[in-house]
């Protein structure tokens, strides 16, 4: 492991989950810390994206869509027609549901958190952080720039003593225009697992972003995500090498 921060710089996102694969694969350790990770665009390769689910499949591990939409569920918000209050309110009414199929979300889902995050002062009246960030950027005047954030780590429920606690790895996003008027969309991670989780969380996050963009009426124009410590999490040599090898 070596303290060097490492930045990877793409316009896909399959190439770059293959960047950061073969730089740990290319040097000491099985971490970066940190990794930096900055995308201008947000397409994928199709051949990337299947051998990581087959092999997450194989695994038994939660494919990169299910991962993916924990963060932004893609397809209840195609299903509500792209509609943004259709989508709260759907997401709300799944809730439940969702919690009871697997029992790691109990403790809570990354999008619950960004649209009705715990309300200690009003706790009949969550917060939904999303919406404060969109109106944000429609409505600069007045509106500080550090506002435009939204946290997922709740300290009052998230610190606990438990050797390992699986969520929430993300936490914190904030968001900006750049000079050119487009959204500049960060997120901040203690821990990320490459293999298992990076590719969804990323995938996640870009679909969050252009959400926020299209509700916003900006460009999404650049995704960063800073990682304290990332995993090659028990991807083997020749699988790695497997992957990259179909990043052509």
């Amino acid at each position: 492991m070596r303290n060097v921060p490492v930045l990877i710089e793409d316009d896909n996102i399959s190439s770059a989950w293959c960047k950061v694969v073969g730089y740990i694969l290319n040097h000491p350790g099985k971490e970066i810390t940190p990794l930096i990770l900055s995308l201008t665009g947000f397409d994928e390769k199709e051949a990337v994206r299947d051998a990581l689910d087959a092999d997450l499949a194989k695994r038994e591990e939660f494919s990169i869509t299910t991962v993916s939409e924990t963060i932004f569920p893609e397809s209840v918000y195609i299903l509500c027609g792209e509609d943004r209050e259709a989508l709260y309110n759907q997401y709300m009414e799944n809730l439940p549901r969702l919690k009871a199929i697997d029992k790691r979300n109990k403790r809570g889902i990354y999008f619950e958190r960004l649209i009705a995050f715990e309300n200690p002062r009003k706790p009949a009246m969550p917060v939904n952080q999303l919406d404060v960030i969109i109106n944000g950027l429609k409505n600069e005047k007045g509106k500080r720039r550090s506002a435009l954030q939204a946290s997922l780590f709740d300290p009052g429920v998230d610190h606990m003593n438990s050797p390992y606690l699986g969520f929430p790895c993300l936490q914190q996003i904030s968001c900006y225009k750049s000079e050119n008027g487009g959204l500049i969309l960060n997120a901040f991670y203690a821990v990320q697992l490459l293999h298992r989780k990076a590719y969804g969380n990323w995938l996640g996050l870009t679909n969050l972003g252009k959400f926020i963009a299209k509700e916003a009426g900006i460009a999404f124009e650049r995704f960063n995500c800073y990682v304290g410590v990332e995993q090659l999490d028990g991807l083997t040599k020749a699988d790695a090498k497997r992957f990259i090898a179909l990043d052509v």
